[in-house]
């Protein structure tokens, strides 16, 4: 973490507990407070068919998380504690890149021995709405999604509110300022692929609305400055067919434009690797529709996916910026796979999967999964033939129920990746992941 970073976070946190325990009323600040450890080894495989170099790393994640209470009253305040540390196991020079993907890179490109990280929010609730600002920020929303598919998770740091004052209607908006990769020590700005300037002002709202138990439409709103704004709307309806028996239909709808300096140098969208018809900048509309099947353990889902032709689907990733560890992101669409993500210009995506949760054969804890996906219709960037390209994935977890153990999970991951023309390497990866968290409050 940078020397402002932790300056930051040490004054809020000092700032939110003196206003804590300034306070004569703070027994809820207690006696809801939760605190947990959590562990996690990543073995890491990328097999790289195309004759490049393999990537085959272990390393050892610590995590530690205290969520306080609120103080009583009208106006309840609180504080929230991150600490995160990764320590490689096995990561020697030769299978070892130097792109900060999964281990960060030391200045001669070996990796690090270790990183750490320490971020912490202050957060105020009244009523029905609680507002938390600080840098241990982990936006799950459409238009915002912190990924967590490595050793340690992405984190944003800026304000948040949730509101909840009308029954059924969640609304949510927010500004936020700066990230933390996930191997990475060092806060950055925002971006998208491909650009290296850096923006600080990431603003959103939106909201879920309820319709019904069973019909829940979205609709959020989302501004990098300097590089896009992003319009979402979405709808999840489940329709039960009888005892263990359900019908999921999912719907996803982004519209995105460039704004601001998108398309000027330092600004310039990738596209993904792909085609624009404006090279550079900002223009795209993607849809995507999901249904799943489900009976008993099993569930069965098919779905598609259609990115426009004028350019590629765009979401906030620092993965171009200088310097700074912050490659990795993830994405509200079902193509965010094990590998690839299927999101250029023109591509069309048909998708399925097969997922079995074991309980009712008297396993609980034990899951597995397969999932398949292939991209046709990409067009070329040199107006040639369009491309293709598909992806398998397959997984198993299982989490111990019971005992001395209970919560230590285990997760089994392959993914096969192959492409024509497309420009990214065909490559197998492996993925053996164990996670064991301890809660002492």
């Amino acid at each position: 973490m940078s020397r402002n970073a932790r300056a930051k976070t040490i004054a809020l946190a000092s700032m939110t507990v003196g206003l804590v325990f300034g306070q004569s009323a703070h027994a809820a600040f207690l006696a809801d407070s939760k605190a947990a450890v959590s562990a996690r080894t990543f073995y890491y495989n990328n097999d790289n068919r195309d004759g490049g170099a393999d990537q085959r790393e272990t390393a050892q994640g610590l995590r530690f998380d205290y969520l306080s209470g609120f103080t009583d009253g009208t106006v309840g305040f609180g504080v929230d504690v991150q600490a995160l540390v990764g320590v490689p196991l096995d990561s020697s020079k030769n299978h070892h890149p130097d792109n900060n993907s999964f281990i960060p890179s030391d200045t001669d490109g070996t990796a690090v021995d270790s990183w750490s990280r320490l971020a912490g929010n202050a957060k105020v609730r009244f009523s029905k709405s609680e507002l938390h600002y600080g840098g241990a920020m982990f936006p799950n929303l459409p238009i915002l999604v912190a990924t967590d598919s490595r050793l340690l998770p992405q984190t944003f740091e800026g304000a948040m509110l949730t509101s909840k004052e009308i029954d059924n209607l969640t609304v949510v908006a927010g500004q936020l300022e700066h990230a933390t990769g996930r191997a990475s020590s060092n806060q950055t700005g925002l971006a998208v692929a491909g650009a290296t300037e850096q923006s600080n002002q990431f603003r959103f709202a939106g909201g879920d609305w309820k319709v019904t138990p069973n019909l829940t439409l979205q609709y959020y709103y989302a501004n990098l400055e300097d590089y896009y704004n992003q319009h979402f709307g979405g709808l999840v309806h489940v329709l039960p067919l009888g005892a263990g028996q359900s019908f999921k239909t999912d719907l996803r709808y982004f519209k995105s434009s460039g704004e601001g300096a998108n398309g000027e140098p330092g600004y310039r969208f990738n596209n993904n690797g792909g085609y624009a018809r404006h090279p550079g900048e900002i223009d795209n509309t993607t849809w995507s529709a999901m249904f799943t099947y489900s009976l008993g353990g099993n569930a069965f889902m098919v779905g598609h996916q259609r990115v426009s032709d004028d350019g590629g689907f765009v979401w906030a990733n620092q993965g171009s910026l200088p310097n700074e560890g912050a490659a990795g992101a993830a994405f509200y669409l079902f193509t965010d796979s094990m590998i690839n993500q299927f999101a250029r210009a023109g591509e069309n995506t048909t998708f399925g999967q097969y997922s079995y949760d074991f309980a009712g054969l008297g396993a609980p804890g034990l899951k597995t999964s397969i999932a398949y996906l292939h991209g046709v219709d990409i067009k070329s960037v040199k107006g040639g033939a369009d491309q293709s390209e598909w992806e398998r994935d397959m997984r198993i977890d299982y989490v111990i129920q019971s005992g001395a153990l209970k919560g230590f999970g285990a997760t089994l991951r392959h993914g096969a990746y192959r492409g024509s023309g497309t420009g990214i390497a065909d490559q197998d990866q492996t993925r053996l992941i164990f996670n064991y968290s301890y809660s002492f409050m």
